[in-house]
């Protein structure tokens, strides 16, 4: 059997295949043999009929693609962007890559064509956490991992639904639960996940920071923080001590919708754990104070001591498969590779390992701000922005006037391929070869199961083809994934707290590697965390009387993303259909809805059809439509979190019309 992991989710579970099945890998540590529906179909994604096969080009949009061979195609990329301004260059890569083709792609860009535009789809999903992280503890670093959960006492999901976003991962919870693990569930939604909550609380959505404050203040105000730990390790305390005694006690517990009874029992539990780890996801990411928000999470593990422990911890669950393999090697627009930033001493360091002298010394675009840019060429790879950006009727405006859109990507059906001049195939999982990190700094190789499809090739293999066009051959003269990984880690080493180039890249099949095990300290020049006070400002999209319901998006468990990989046909669908607005009884009582009947829900920026699905899991006021809809962004807004420009997109205010019965 070969054995490889997983590309759907970040928690990256082991895999086996024998040419005819995929099962789970007993031996590999995060999922112990066990695999949710989306791995076990993982072959699917290889064979879909949907899969892009060969490069294509059209001149405008208006004109229908053609065959093209990827000599040309390649060619006429590269002489666009020699006749291109750097500034005017974006790439907009993914979490679905490799970290072998993230950094290929990255060292292109900032280092030889000396553009920072290259960012990342994890700014719409880790942007706020990542920055939070930096800000409170010093790095890009998740100082907890998934099995810990079995050393603690008390997990705290907050805007988390692992039941159908991190399947595998809620089973180990599940079994954690029979050994003692007590499970508190914050979210607006009675989502499976808080179904098996030892306590649910059914906060209301955008009170998260007034939430963690309370908490925070009732640890200060009953002595129940380490006042050892804090006076040893952390900064600002009497700062937030301060800021504490002028809070609004009573408006922040109105603001959650929690009755003092639920608060309390909740503190109770708290109080009583000794080991105790907070995870949490989009719910507190994607939001216009996702930083703030964040940040009063992680203050309350500063103050508890409850960090660097077996059991304790602040745990961001990454939602792609390599979202942080990709901000390791520098993904993102705001960060050069292996955590550097823009500063003169790590330019000079990067620029000496990459022998090159065209870094520039500012931060990129960020994938939301690519298309205000007035780019002239922009490479999306592995990613589909006109379906995931928000206010999708304002991205088409912005894409269809980019001169050239090129498409890298495994299948023909992205909403984004309606403005692609070229579309270039590369090989989905299964086809290809390389490393990823899960969401805990697990890296594990994926590996080839099967030849690459016709005309596909390997991302990082695609590239390379540009850099070589463009005249930088010497520094892109790999012929293996291997080479680029053992590259990759050499330069882990200017960075002193990263230790990735312990790792055996052949090894990594069967023995995954952690980075970052013997970190046990705050990573802040002075070695203390930061505690910050923050306070909600009430930033997000309001409901009115025209528009009076609040819009939340999130996963289903079966379907990823615009599924592209994995929509199904509705016949073979085992948990829920791909597209139904969850509805409040009241709520639908008035309108006159009854279940299943077909409704448009609009916003101030566009419209959709749905079926109503009439449930109490959701707020009065406020409805539920999953992410596998292809057309929620044109219901999303575009505010953005100042710090971490990821977008808002679970506070969006809508108007539900009924069209017509079941």
């Amino acid at each position: 059997m070969i054995k490889s992991v997983c590309g759907y989710c970040g928690v990256g579970c082991g895999l086996e295949y024998d040419e005819k099945q995929l099962i789970g890998n007993l031996a590999y540590p995060t999922n112990q043999g066990n695999l949710c529906s989306k791995g076990i179909s993982e072959l699917v994604s290889m064979q879909t009929p949907t899969r892009l096969l060969r490069p294509h080009m059209r001149e405008a949009l208006d004109e229908p693609f053609v065959l093209s061979d990827w000599k040309e195609t390649i060619s006429l990329i590269t002489d666009r962007i020699k006749r291109t301004s750097k500034d005017k260059i974006g790439f907009y890569l993914s979490g679905q890559l490799l970290t072998e083709d993230y950094y290929i792609a990255n060292k292109l860009a900032k280092g030889f064509l000396g553009t920072n535009n290259v960012d990342t789809n994890s700014r719409t999903c880790m942007a706020s956490a990542v920055v939070a992280y930096k800000k409170a503890i010093g790095a890009d670093f998740v100082p907890v991992r998934m099995n810990d959960i079995f050393k603690s006492d008390l997990l705290i999901l907050t805007g988390a639904n692992t039941a159908e976003a991190h399947v595998v991962f809620h089973n180990s919870i599940k079994k954690a639960k029979k050994n003692g693990l007590k499970v508190v569930v914050i979210d607006p939604r009675r989502t499976d996940t808080a179904k098996i909550a030892d306590l649910y609380l059914p906060i209301r959505p955008g009170s998260d920071i007034d939430f963690f404050n309370l908490l925070s203040k009732r640890l200060i105000d009953e002595e129940k923080y380490d006042k050892a730990f804090v006076a040893d390790h952390i900064n600002n305390f009497e700062m937030l001590k301060n800021k504490f005694k002028r809070a609004p006690v009573t408006k922040m517990l109105k603001r959650t919708g929690l009755t003092q009874e639920a608060f309390d029992t909740f503190w109770e539990l708290y109080s009583e754990s000794d080991n105790i780890i907070t995870a949490w996801t989009m719910g507190l990411n994607q939001s216009v104070q996702g930083v703030d928000k964040n940040l009063a999470l992680l203050n309350t593990h500063l103050l508890t001591g409850k960090i660097f422990k077996e059991g304790n911890g602040p745990l961001s669950l990454t939602g792609q498969p390599n979202a942080m393999g990709g901000r390791e090697v520098g993904g993102l627009s705001t960060m050069l590779a292996v955590h550097l930033g823009f500063d003169e001493e790590s330019i000079q360091k990067v620029s000496t390992f990459w022998k090159t002298d065209k870094i520039d010394n500012k931060p990129g675009l960020t994938a939301t701000q690519m298309l205000d840019a007035d780019l002239d060429v922009l490479i999306i790879c592995h990613t589909d922005p006109v379906y995931h950006l928000p206010h999708r009727k304002r991205v088409e405006q912005q894409l269809s006037k980019i001169p050239l859109v090129v498409e890298i990507n495994a299948y023909d059906n992205s909403e984004t391929a309606k403005y692609a001049h070229i579309r270039l195939p590369a090989a989905p999982w299964g086809e290809k070869e390389g490393t990823q990190t899960n969401l805990d700094r697990t890296i594990t190789k994926q590996e080839r199961l099967t030849r690459t499809s016709i005309d596909c090739k390997p991302d990082w293999e695609i590239f390379q083809l540009l850099a070589q066009s463009l005249g930088f051959g010497k520094a892109f003269d790999f012929e293996t994934p291997k080479e680029i990984f053992e590259e990759y880690q050499k330069m882990t080493k200017l960075n002193d707290y990263m230790d990735i180039s312990e790792a055996d890249y052949d090894a990594l099949t069967y023995k995954p590697f952690v980075w970052g095990e013997k970190i046990k300290h705050f990573l802040t020049p002075d070695k203390k965390g930061n505690l910050f006070f923050v306070e909600n400002k009430l930033k997000s999209e309001k409901t009115s009387l025209e528009f009076p319901f609040l819009l939340l998006t999130g996963r289903t468990r079966d379907q990823w993303h615009s599924g592209t990989k994995t929509n199904l046909p509705q016949t073979l669908l085992t948990h829920k259909p791909l597209n139904f607005c969850e509805i409040h009884p009241h709520d639908a009582q008035k309108l006159g809805i009854q279940n299943e009947d077909t409704i448009k829900v609009i916003s101030k920026r566009g419209e959709l059809i749905t079926k109503a699905l009439i449930t109490k899991d959701v707020y009065e006021k406020s409805i539920f439509i999953p992410i596998s809809n292809r057309e929620i962004n044109y219901l999303t807004n575009d505010l953005l979190d100042r710090e971490s420009l990821q977008p808002d997109y679970n506070h969006n205010a809508v108007m539900i019309e009924r069209i017509s019965d079941a």
